[in-house]
């Protein structure tokens, strides 16, 4: 497996093909909208999904720590999908997740959905955090902000090669901020030459996640998606 070494806001960190951010000057690995229970407020609507949704996305930040061995995670808010998603969790996935958030420095961002501490867990909570020179908030400001990194928009990017198209996650950037791709197993992304990211970025850079490591992706290769086609 090939892990890029990046260099943002003058700092060298390590986007890792499972989705989370490794700042090893500080053990510091951050990841993004988690969307716990994502599966269950679905089903509460009607909308039935596999069940197994918490319990991959734990999976993958098991792994990202084993990786890693972190002295301090971060997470960049929607950890879970709304204010009921802790309540709602199998027992065994909530004893794995207080195990994790109780064995390193762990601090939660405040996401818009969720909005609110958790009580289920412990760790530190904060609307955003300054650590060096990195601002670490959940929604991107609408302007150009050097250092900070971001999640929110779960950005994807799709790419045409060789008669191919693929769609991947991957870290946007250009080289001053970067948002985060989602780590959430049931989570979709925003395809980075969306209008969403032209306030953010000057000039984007997509690294995109493939499954033996995070690449950058000449912009000439990224397209859009194709447009829906509307009702009527």
């Amino acid at each position: 497996m090939s892990n890029a070494e990046f260099i943002l806001a003058g700092e060298a960190v390590t986007p890792d093909p499972l989705g989370g951010l490794y700042w090893p000057r500080e053990g510091t690995l951050v990841i993004s909208d988690l969307h716990l229970e994502k599966g269950s407020s679905f089903a509460t609507r009607g909308v039935m999904l596999p069940p197994y949704d918490t319990r991959t996305t734990i999976t993958r930040l098991k792994a990202l720590i084993r990786r890693y061995w972190p002295q301090r995670i971060i997470s960049l808010g929607d950890a879970f999908h709304d204010g009921d998603a802790e309540f709602r969790m199998d027992d065994e996935d909530a004893s794995a997740l207080a195990d994790i958030v109780a064995s390193v420095d762990w601090l939660w961002i405040l996401g818009n959905h969720d909005p609110a501490p958790p009580k289920a867990f412990s760790g530190a909570v904060d609307a955003e955090a300054q650590i060096g020179p990195f601002t670490f908030r959940h929604e991107p400001a609408g302007r150009s902000y050097q250092g900070e990194i971001a999640g929110h928009l779960h950005p994807c990017a799709r790419i045409a090669s060789e008669g191919r198209i693929l769609r991947r996650r991957c870290f946007a950037t250009d080289g001053k901020r970067m948002i985060m791709p989602a780590l959430g197993a049931y989570t979709g992304g925003l395809n980075v030459l969306d209008e969403a990211y032209t306030p953010i970025f000057a000039r984007l850079e997509a690294w995109v996640i493939g499954s033996e490591g995070v690449y950058p992706i000449s912009r000439s290769l990224l397209v859009e998606d194709p447009m829906r086609r509307r009702a009527g």
